[in-house]
């Protein structure tokens, strides 16, 4: 069992994003693209990132990330974000995937990853983050 994962797992962090699977993201399989959820899970980081370093950020790294499950069209999406570490310039998050799944109607974890952000100035130059309260 790795850092992230529970026995019996539910939701960490905060609701950043919930959006529907539509047939446009899927592969030749009928599934959605993975490609897809990173880019939402990135969108769901930055929206959260941004708030925390009271401003502009890029995403620098994705640290880890496993796919559990496959993803269904129409599937209602919700991306969870939690701060894992904050450093003076950067800001690592564990950003997951839940699906409710209109076919089952099992509520169940899609994916997870740790991304990496960094504050950024209007030039795009690394700052540091605000002090934390």
């Amino acid at each position: 069992m790795n850092d992230f994962e529970q026995d019996d797992p539910i939701p960490q962090g905060d609701l950043a994003l919930q959006i529907t699977a539509l047939p446009r993201e899927t592969n030749g399989f009928g599934d959605i693209y993975g490609g897809w959820l990173v880019a939402q899970m990135d969108l769901a980081g930055t929206a959260m990132a941004s708030r925390i370093a009271g401003g502009r950020v890029a995403t620098v790294a994705i640290d880890r990330m496993a796919f559990l499950v496959p993803v269904a069209v129409g599937a209602q999406l919700s991306f969870y974000t939690q701060a894992v570490a904050c450093g003076r310039s950067s800001i690592r998050l564990l950003i997951e995937v839940w699906s409710d799944d209109p076919l089952s109607s099992e509520w169940r974890k899609v994916t997870e990853a740790v991304f990496v952000f960094v504050a950024i100035d209007g030039s795009g130059r690394t700052r540091p983050m605000p002090p934390r309260s």
